[in-house]
Parts: C-alpha cells; sequence; structure tokens
C-alpha cells in the first residue's frame, strides 16, 4: 500500500509531521514504517505536548533512586529494601469497554513495577465517572470495579486504598487511574536501558494477537458519535497469565542473566524495542516471523502495533538463553529469540526474508516533535458574596444529612468490598481511611499509600489546586503516622491544542512543582492523559496523585476512628470559613463559583511534621485531616468509623457556624488524645506555633452541638453509606 498523507492522517499524524518523517527519512516511509512513526509520535508515548513543562518538576530527593523516565520511580526505605511504584491512567479504554479496559489498566501498571524487579504488594485506583443522573454512569461504574477486583484479585494483590468521584465533565469521558506498589531490594532493580552488542533479544509471555491495534494512538484521540468502531483497540487481559509472569520473570531476575527487561504496554513491541536501544543508544534487529502469534497471517504492522497483554521484551546476556527458556516453559509461556543488539542505531525489521522497516532509532525517541503550545493563564476567580440571609433558614442537621449523602461524601465500601485487600497477608490498614498500609514483610515497618484529585479546585484555579492535591497526599500519609516521601502522579486534561486545557495543564504542573518542592515531596514516576474530551466537552482538569510514605514502627500507625469516651478532640490548623468551591457551596447554596482555598506551604509543613512528633511520642490515640465537606464531616466519619460520638464545644471567635463547620480551609487535622496528654500537647503546638482549637468530647452514640446538632450513629450512618449500594441496586 502506497503512503498518501491522508493515511498518515488516519494514523493521527498531522500534514507537517507526516512532511517531518519524509523528510527526515529522505523518503516515503511504508506502511509499518508509517504505522510505528503513528505510534511513536502520538501523545501517549512521545508526551510532545508535555515534555516541555514536565522538565520542570522537582524530581530530587535524598530517597529518591530512580526518577521519571523509567517504567516506575524507585525510592528508599532503608535496610536495603526499596519501593517501586506508579500510577498510570487507562481511561480511553475503559469508556470504551470498562471491564477490559479497567482491568488491563492495572495489568499494565503492575508489569511496570514487576519489570524493575519488584514483587507488586500493593494496588490502588482512582475512578471518576460522570453524573449520577447520566445513563450510562452505573454500568461504567459496575464495568470498571468488576475489571479492577477481577484482575487483581486473581494475581493475589492486595488493593489498599482508592478514590471514586462524580462530576458531570466525566460523562462522556470517564478517568480510571492504577497505581502499584512493589518491594524490591535495592541492589536488585533492574532496567530498561540496552547494553551490549550482538545480545539476544527475547520476547516472553504471551502470544501476539490482534487486540489493541492502535490503542496508543487511540488514547491520544477525542471520542466522536464513532466511539463504538474503537472497540476493537481495547486490550483483553489474562490475570492467570499474568501471575505466571510476574514468577517466570521474578525467578529469571535471581541471577545475572538479564541486561535490560521493558514491558510491552502501549504501542507493544513498537515502544518497547525502540525504548530500549534508544536508552542504550544502540540498534535493534528483529525478525519478526520468529514473533509468537495466537492469529494466523499477522501482517508486520500488526505485530508491531498489537498491545497484546501479558508480555515482556528482554534483552539477555548470551549464553544464558536455554537456562531462561527452562524457566519460562516451566511456567508454561512462550520464550523466543526474535532479534539481536546492533551498534546500527536503527531498528531494522525483517519478515520473510525482506527488510520491512529500517528507521534511524533517534527519529523515532529523542527527534519526536516536542510542541511549545499556547496556553492561558487562569485568574483567581472573586469570593462569593454570601449574606447573612443565606443561612437563616438553613438547619445544620439538615444540611450535615444531605452533605453526607452527596455522591463524592458517601461512602464507598460498595467499591472496595469488590476487591480483595488482605491477600498476602500483610494489609494493616484497609480502603476506607487516610491511607492504606501495608508491612514491610517480616519486618516491623510498613508503607502507606494514598491517592487524592481535586477537579473542582484545578478548575477553578489550576496552580492553586495543584498545590491543594499535593498537600492533601502529604496530609493523609501523616494522619496514619507516616513519614511522607515521594509521589507519583497522573495528569487528565483535555484536548492540549486548546489555550485554555493547556493553561490548565501548564498551571497544574507549576503547583504541584512548588507543593513538591517545598515539602521536599518529590515526583518519582508519572503519566500524562490529553484529549479526554467527548465532542468538543473537556473534563475538568484532574491531576492524580499517589503518595508514598514510611512508618518505621508498624505499631505507631493511627487510624481515624474515634477510640475512648471522654477523649478531648482538637482541630489542629486555623479555621477561617472558606465555603467557595466547597461541598456545602454546591450543595446547599447551590453556587459552583468562587477560588477554591489558599494554601500556605509553610503551615502545611510545620503543622504536618508537629503531627508526626506527636504520634513518635504516642501522645495521640486518633488523627484524620480536614478536607471535602469541612470539619463536620471530618468528625462525622471519624464517629461511623470508631462508632464513638462527639459533644462538640460553643464555637469561639466571629466565624458563622455554617462557614465553621463546612468551610474547606486546608491544612488541618482532626486529632483525639486522653486527658492525660493535653498537657503536654498543647506544650508541643504552642512550641512549635500550630494552631489549635478544642472542638470537643468523645461521647457515647450521638453527635451533639448546642440545640442545633443531635443527631445518632444510625442516623450519621445511614446517611452516610446509603447511598451509594441503593444507588447500584435501583
Amino acid at each position: 500500500m502506497k503512503v498518501t498523507e491522508s493515511i498518515a492522517a488516519d494514523h493521527g499524524l498531522k500534514k507537517e509531521e507526516f512532511a517531518k518523517i519524509c523528510k527526515q527519512l529522505n523518503r516515503i516511509p511504508n506502511f509499518t514504517e508509517l504505522g510505528i512513526f503513528s505510534a511513536m509520535w502520538n501523545e501517549h508515548c512521545s508526551y510532545k505536548s508535555s515534555r516541555k513543562h514536565l522538565k520542570k518538576l522537582h524530581i530530587k530527593g535524598k530517597k529518591v533512586i530512580q526518577g521519571p523516565g523509567e517504567n516506575a520511580g524507585v525510592i528508599d526505605i532503608e535496610d536495603n529494601d526499596a519501593i517501586v511504584f506508579k500510577i498510570e491512567s487507562h481511561n480511553h479504554p475503559s469508556f470504551i469497554e470498562p471491564y477490559q479496559g479497567a482491568a488491563t489498566g492495572v495489568g499494565g501498571i503492575m508489569r511496570d513495577v514487576f519489570t524493575m524487579g519488584a514483587r507488586p504488594i500493593a494496588n490502588l485506583n482512582s475512578i471518576h465517572f460522570g453524573s449520577p443522573q447520566d445513563k450510562n454512569t452505573k454500568n461504567l461504574l459496575r464495568g470498571v470495579v468488576k475489571g479492577i477486583g477481577g484482575y487483581s484479585n486473581c494475581i493475589g494483590v492486595p488493593t489498599i486504598a482508592g478514590q471514586t468521584s462524580f462530576d458531570e465533565s466525566y460523562n462522556g469521558n470517564i478517568l480510571v487511574n492504577a497505581m502499584t506498589l512493589g518491594l524490591v531490594n535495592k541492589n536488585k532493580i533492574f532496567y530498561s536501558k540496552a547494553s551490549g552488542i550482538d545480545k539476544p533479544v527475547i520476547y516472553v509471555g504471551s502470544k501476539t494477537g490482534r487486540d489493541g491495534i492502535h490503542g496508543a494512538s487511540m488514547a491520544s484521540a477525542i471520542f466522536d458519535e464513532k466511539i463504538e468502531e474503537k472497540k476493537p483497540t481495547v486490550q483483553v487481559g489474562d490475570p492467570f497469565t499474568e501471575k505466571l509472569l510476574l514468577e517466570a520473570c521474578l525467578e529469571l531476575m535471581a541471577d545475572n542473566s538479564i541486561i535490560s527487561i521493558q514491558d510491552m504496554g502501549a504501542a507493544g513491541l513498537t515502544s518497547s524495542s525502540i525504548e530500549m536501544a534508544s536508552k542504550g543508544k544502540l540498534g535493534i534487529e528483529l525478525n519478526l516471523n520468529k514473533v509468537p502469534c495466537r492469529e494466523e497471517n499477522m501482517s508486520p504492522y500488526e505485530i508491531m502495533l498489537s498491545e497484546s497483554q501479558e508480555r515482556m521484551l528482554i534483552i539477555l546476556e548470551k549464553g544464558r538463553e536455554n537456562k531462561a527458556k527452562k524457566i519460562f516453559d516451566k511456567w508454561n509461556l512462550d520464550f523466543a529469540i526474535i532479534g539481536k543488539t546492533t551498534n546500527s542505531e536503527k531498528i531494522e525489521l525483517f519478515f520473510d526474508n525482506k527488510s520491512v522497516a529500517n528507521i534511524p532509532i533517534n527519529l523515532l525517541a529523542e527527534n519526536a516533535p516536542i510542541y511549545d503550545r499556547k496556553w492561558k493563564k487562569t485568574k483567581l476567580p472573586q469570593k462569593i458574596k454570601i449574606k447573612k440571609d443565606d443561612f437563616k433558614s438553613l438547619n445544620l442537621n439538615d444540611c450535615l444529612k444531605k452533605i453526607l449523602k452527596n455522591p463524592n461524601i458517601s461512602d464507598k465500601q460498595w467499591v472496595w468490598d469488590q476487591y480483595d485487600q488482605t491477600v498476602m497477608g500483610d494489609t494493616i490498614q484497609k480502603p476506607g481511611g487516610d491511607a492504606g498500609v501495608v508491612r514491610v514483610h517480616g519486618t516491623n515497618k510498613a508503607v502507606a499509600a494514598s491517592v487524592d484529585s481535586s477537579a473542582s479546585y484545578c478548575f477553578a484555579h489550576p496552580v492553586t489546586g495543584g498545590k491543594q492535591i499535593v498537600c492533601e497526599s502529604w496530609r493523609n500519609l501523616i494522619s496514619v503516622g507516616a513519614k511522607p516521601i515521594a509521589i507519583t502522579n497522573c495528569l487528565n486534561f483535555g484536548n492540549p491544542e486548546k489555550e485554555k486545557n493547556m493553561g490548565e495543564f501548564v498551571e497544574c504542573v507549576e503547583g504541584i512543582t512548588e507543593a513538591s518542592k517545598y515539602l521536599d515531596f518529590p515526583v518519582v514516576s508519572g503519566n500524562v492523559s490529553f484529549y479526554n474530551e467527548t465532542k468538543d466537552k473537556s473534563i475538568k482538569p484532574t491531576p492524580t496523585i499517589g503518595g508514598v510514605g514510611l512508618i518505621k514502627e508498624y505499631k505507631k500507625m493511627l487510624s481515624m476512628d474515634f477510640k475512648k469516651e471522654g477523649n478531648i478532640v482538637l482541630i489542629l490548623g486555623k479555621t477561617e470559613g472558606h465555603i467557595d468551591q466547597s461541598i456545602f457551596a454546591k450543595e446547599i447554596l447551590a453556587e459552583k463559583k468562587g477560588p477554591p482555598p489558599s494554601i500556605n506551604l509553610f503551615n502545611e509543613k510545620n503543622i504536618g511534621e508537629t503531627v508526626l512528633k506527636l504520634i513518635d511520642q504516642n501522645l495521640i490515640d486518633t488523627c484524620h485531616d480536614v478536607s471535602l465537606g469541612g470539619i463536620l464531616i471530618a468528625v462525622s466519619k471519624m464517629c461511623i468509623k470508631g462508632k464513638k460520638g462527639i459533644k462538640i464545644n460553643p464555637i469561639k471567635g466571629l466565624i458563622n457556624k455554617f462557614q465553621y463547620f463546612f468551610g474547606e480551609d486546608q491544612g488541618r487535622y482532626v486529632v483525639e488524645l486522653s486527658k492525660i496528654n493535653i498537657k503536654k500537647v498543647k506544650e508541643i503546638l504552642d512550641k512549635n506555633s500550630v494552631h489549635y482549637d478544642e472542638f470537643g468530647t468523645v461521647d457515647k452514640a450521638k453527635i451533639i452541638f448546642n440545640n442545633n446538632i443531635n443527631l445518632s450513629l444510625d442516623d450519621l450512618e445511614n446517611e452516610n453509606k446509603a447511598w451509594l449500594r441503593k444507588y447500584m441496586i435501583n
């Protein structure tokens, strides 16, 4: 087939990009070569719109072993142990085919982790759906949750935390972000950089089929009314095969046979082979007749672009092939020597004894287009003007009940009940708290992880929103007693060719960078997902942050449930009563405008580090950060979890009670402590200049505030836990 400009356009290549390819090759590419360029130059693989700005991220830290640029990031957790982790998107496939889209998203992120020599020890997810009233939301939610559970549960990795949200901006484009943590000896980490000439290139895992062809290109395109036609581009996962692949790879990694190893993810054999060669500044030669295929008459184009799951590409030391093959034969997996490394610095493909592609590696990798797209700055919105009369007809009891059953506040147990949370036997804090926690097997230390995003804040003011998510992740880790170490990010945005969307991306990255640098909370891995829009309607900007921290003594871990009647409850951090962009403003006042709450990075760091001191000295029994919904929602959830009530003290100061209880000011924690520790705690708080309010006392089975609130635990629990269950049943 003769390649033309229109065929290139069908592959997602712009006119000027096709012209650049022809000029650099000094000829028109053949059809297979065009497919390779389209895969490597699409947004999903090349980061052509984001690379310029991602360079600004804060990526260095004392505990960072490997930052961005590898399959996943790596951090040191002492004692020769390291944690490998990353978060990735599988948005478009999950909207088209929710079960397989979500399942293969989980499978892909786990391969990114174990390809570096780490055994996966925990999964997390951040999933975002359209309005509950939208006709598709329920089925999409059901399919995605089944897909995540189906894959994680089968492979035997616990899902320890997550986030589920609803917003009408996701009606035509849901988000499915999957995160995995793995444990590895820091002296046995494997990388994807190829080295050495004439080294055997090995294909292992499942056979190659026609599923997933153009998957990476589809992930870099906008949805339209022809969405159903894209179903063939969704991969099909097999968690049982992935389990075999995991064990086989880890067994081979026990010696020094492997030079480099790479998951066949987006763009399959194309991206894995080119990325390995590019990092090593080598060439690679492949005989495509040697690639194990499960379908007949597959063309070189199909073999190179297939995104069939559960496959790896390995470069071995010469002479180790037979030993390696025995391992993969034992695990009943395909093992094929399909090529070798060369000094040509080209990718050279052969099929039926003919050359079917010959492209310099640098044209596909470092010479891929980089765009400096135009973008618009978002002004900080004016504060909404709330009159005293707006509160006159409101009742605190009614407001609390209404907010507790808001889709974004309501209990998500229906979701996590479908995930195996304790397989492997090391989960010590399950979903539903501030962060999930897994013990490092056979030791006294534990790793905490959480995922967070805040689309409303980022939409209102991207810089502030970007800072807020990093701080929210920081607070969630601290709340369970973990010292925050590093983050991974999944940056979900609309069409970068639109100045507003590109501006949201640039400014969110700016906010993330500022916060992570100040908190010494570096970004070690991540993913960018653009073109999340349907029929010209974009999602709200949704950068997701996955945070990881270390608890040196797991017995010091805290949870958010109230523990003992008579204990004192303090609010750490000042409450100004910021209502704009809050759940209260949207749900009760029907007001969606205004700025997000401001971020004071000095206070975030100071208060967080002070909370860790209190935990280290065993001075507090419970901790929970104040976030979505404000103080009263945070405290209500602590009551529900602990099956205890609270008697709230009178409010001091000038703040309206609704603003005090439902304002979403940042940098605050609710802590519970016994009376015998109050003096010592106050001394530490005063010494560190941490503002605190004496909020109340843990009580029996009611939440009481003057004559304004008088609700039983049953009332609280029914309001908070019923919504999602009823929604999914009806």
